[in-house]
């Protein structure tokens, strides 16, 4: 998956499909303090920021500089485990939480990066599946608390857009490449994949809606991953173990959820262009 997320002109509009609202007007105090929450999340967390943070320094230029061979591996490993999370975005995550163990995805996604520490980049291709399939469902159960609809094929994709967006680096431009302008560029394929999804025409995985789709997450996915990779080669990460890592990659795409569905949460109850022109406020 070569293709890079083409982002919209920031002046155009958005594209993003209509959102039913069941209210209008202004903000709540309660929902605008929510909603300058998500606006620091996601337009101002990155992985790289939280590395930083657990190692109590400045990590600047993690994962740029990665070996050829390290890079090769890392896009393969970044196709399967998109692959295998599309896959359980549209069939296994549970409906309902009847079945769910609180914390368990977390510790599952640890347990897999402790795994992977140990065994280094040899075992990326079987580690990060299992790593994208547990944060999927922790997203899955954010976006259940935020009051999606889980049995939507939108709203499934949407979990999967995550990884998307929880894709900034400090190199972004924020006008070319913020929140609105990622979800703008994906809309069109996400709305594709859903109607394929709806019509149980998702068995060709050559398609090309699918395939434009995960080929638009996996130009932003794969660079995190690349950072994920690098932070075992940094000394005082190395340290702490994969685990630590991982624990940090988890982290990093649950808060970019709780803010994603928040703000969709937002725009079903005062619309689309309200929650828009509140964050686009927040930005000023």
């Amino acid at each position: 998956m070569s293709s890079e997320l083409t982002l919209p002109d920031p002046n155009e509009a958005t594209g993003l499909a209509p959102v039913t609202s069941t209210g209008g007007g202004d903000l709540s105090p309660e929902d605008r303090a929510a909603l300058r929450e998500a606006v620091q999340i996601l337009e101002g967390s990155t992985l790289v920021g939280r590395l930083s943070t657990l190692a109590g320094r400045p990590l600047e230029a993690i994962g740029r500089n990665l070996p050829v061979p390290a890079q090769q591996a890392v896009s393969r490993a970044t196709d399967v485990a998109l692959r295998t999370a599309m896959r359980a975005a549209l069939t296994t995550i549970p409906k309902t939480d009847r079945l769910r163990i609180r914390g368990f995805d977390r510790v599952a996604a640890v347990t897999s990066g402790a795994l992977g520490g140990a065994l280094g980049l040899v075992s990326l291709p079987v580690e990060l599946p299992v790593s994208t399939v547990l944060i999927l469902r922790t997203i899955a159960g954010i976006a259940r608390e935020n009051g999606e609809d889980l049995a939507d094929p939108e709203t499934r994709l949407a979990c999967l857009e995550v990884f998307a967006l929880g894709s900034r680096t400090e190199a972004d431009d924020l006008a070319g490449s913020g929140y609105f302008a990622v979800r703008t560029a994906l809309a069109r394929s996400l709305g594709h994949v859903a109607k394929l999804a709806a019509g149980q025409g998702l068995a060709d995985a050559s398609a090309p809606a699918l395939v434009r789709f995960m080929a638009q997450i996996a130009s932003r996915f794969g660079v995190v991953v690349s950072q994920k990779v690098a932070a075992a080669a940094v000394p005082v990460l190395g340290a702490l173990g994969g685990a630590a890592v991982n624990a940090a990659f988890l982290e990093h795409f649950r808060t970019v959820a709780q803010a994603h569905f928040t703000v969709r949460r937002l725009e079903r109850l005062y619309g689309a262009e309200a929650v828009q022109a509140a964050y686009q406020a927040e930005l000023a």
